[in-house]
């Protein structure tokens, strides 16, 4: 299998642009591409859990994250909100939607239905300004949203409470949302409105 998702430490700087990284590649780049996925991000505080529940040491970049980070988890990040990290400005747009592979990378198939069913997704960002990013540079908040939903209540809806059709609309009114996120919603609430 063909996969982009692992990840090692780079040292020194690296430009960041509307399509990445640079030096980083996808292989599938229907799934894992484009510019509302510009950059994946998982909280290093989620590591611990996995390397217990799967008997195994979990470390930084296990996630295929092209940043590995503390303090910006699910529950407290919203769609929306704008990192300035390095010269590069990043805008969250949606969770990380885990797929087979991360299972595959792991050796454990449930791997991703796990990380639905925990909110322990991860997120993307949009670039806003290119820039260059190095490890250890600080993320700091310059915009935030109070009034839009967090990464944990999109995977929440999106997942486990599928029928939480306040919620839902919610989130698809949300305009920082990215575009293929909000049609999965948009389609999954016609299809169940029209079976109704």
């Amino acid at each position: 299998m063909v996969s982009g998702i692992r990840k090692g430490a780079v040292a020194g700087a690296v430009h960041i642009g509307p399509d990445g990284c640079a030096g980083d590649g996808q292989a599938d780049l229907v799934n894992h591409a484009g510019p509302d996925k510009a950059v994946c991000v998982y909280a290093t505080e989620h590591l611990p859990y996995w390397s217990e529940r799967l008997g195994t040491p979990f470390a930084p970049g296990a996630f295929g994250e092209n940043f590995s980070v503390r303090g910006l988890v699910e529950t407290e990040i919203r769609i929306g909100d704008v990192l300035q990290v390095g010269t590069a400005r990043f805008r969250v747009t949606q969770p990380r939607g885990p797929c087979f592979k991360l299972g595959m990378l792991h050796h454990e198939p449930h791997l991703a239905l796990w990380v639905q069913q925990t909110g322990k997704t991860g997120f993307y960002l949009r670039c806003l300004v290119p820039g260059a990013v190095a490890a250890g540079d600080p993320i700091e908040l310059v915009e935030r949203h109070p009034d839009h939903p967090t990464i944990d209540e999109v995977v929440r809806v999106t997942y486990r409470d599928t029928d939480d059709e306040d919620a839902i609309d919610r989130i698809i009114a949300c305009l920082p949302l990215a575009e293929a996120w909000r049609g999965a919603l948009v389609s999954r609430r016609a299809k169940r409105r029209s079976t109704s």
